[in-house]
């Protein structure tokens, strides 16, 4: 197994000194892939924790350009970087926080083409995207390729979290059988979000990354956790697998990603 460096000794102390991590919990960390889709409101906090906790590598799949109505909730990003791919804004940002990751570029869209062979090289798949064609294809890539991940969604003052576990919990496509109407269902852009939402929502997803990696703790399958910031009030709405879902059933009907007729969204919530 790997030595610790002394500098890695003081960086994962904190880490170390838990029983439920320790140096063999940290070597986990270290060897894990984590991938990341979006480097917006919901990946930024995540990316931050990940890289702070260790995880060896992080995939980030991002196609999009900062912008300055991003800098409201995507952290990550600072005012110098407007007009820079959100990609290698990200990358900078977590090779300051911490120099052991490497991170692995994966820029442009995802598409239904493209989404297995990607989610198939990590080991935990973060969803942080802002569209419903984009979560539906994660999902489906995810659930096919045997992928655990976790599902985020916010708007306005509210925000949702599951994470899926393939064959052993439900899917976002157990509650959601289809995308709806495009339009039918406001976007951020159209009805707004209040910035720390996306960070409450995100660090609930790295926390469940970090949880699954570790195998340690009871993560968010068969609950969807709801959050309401202006009561600061969560609860959970539970349910099991569908065993008629289309594609996570027991005879299930999709056996690739689904194309929705639109490239999966780059510029996340």
């Amino acid at each position: 197994m790997p030595i610790f460096s002394e500098n890695q000794m003081r960086r994962y102390m904190r880490h170390l000194i838990l029983t439920e991590v320790g140096f063999k919990g940290q070597r986990k960390l270290l060897a894990s892939k984590v991938l990341c889709i979006g480097a917006g409101g919901l990946g930024s906090p995540t990316l931050y924790y990940l890289a702070a906790a260790g995880v060896g590598t992080i995939g980030i799949a991002e196609g999009d350009v900062v912008d300055d109505s991003n800098l409201q909730r995507q952290i990550i990003h600072f005012t110098a970087d407007v007009g820079r791919p959100k990609l290698q804004s990200a990358k900078e940002k977590i090779a300051q926080i911490n120099p052991d990751v490497v991170v692995q570029e994966h820029p442009g869209y995802l598409d239904a083409d493209n989404a297995i062979e990607t989610v198939s090289r990590y080991d935990f798949i973060i969803d942080g995207s802002d569209n419903f064609a984009t979560k539906f294809l994660v999902n489906d890539a995810c659930v096919i390729a045997g992928k655990p991940f976790s599902h985020a969604g916010i708007l306005r003052f509210e925000g949702q979290a599951m994470t899926i576990v393939p064959r052993k919990s439900r899917c976002y496509r157990c509650l959601f059988r289809e995308p709806p109407p495009e339009g039918s269902v406001p976007s951020c852009a159209e009805a707004g979000i209040l910035g720390v939402v996306a960070g409450t929502l995100g660090t609930i997803q790295a926390t469940e990354a970090l949880k699954f990696l570790l195998g340690k703790g009871d993560l968010l399958t068969d609950r969807l956790l709801i959050y309401d910031a202006l009561a600061m009030r969560f609860r959970e709405s539970r349910g099991a697998r569908d065993p008629e879902c289309a594609v996570c059933g027991d005879h299930p009907s999709i056996t690739k990603p689904v194309d929705y007729g639109r490239p999966a969204c780059s510029d996340p919530i």
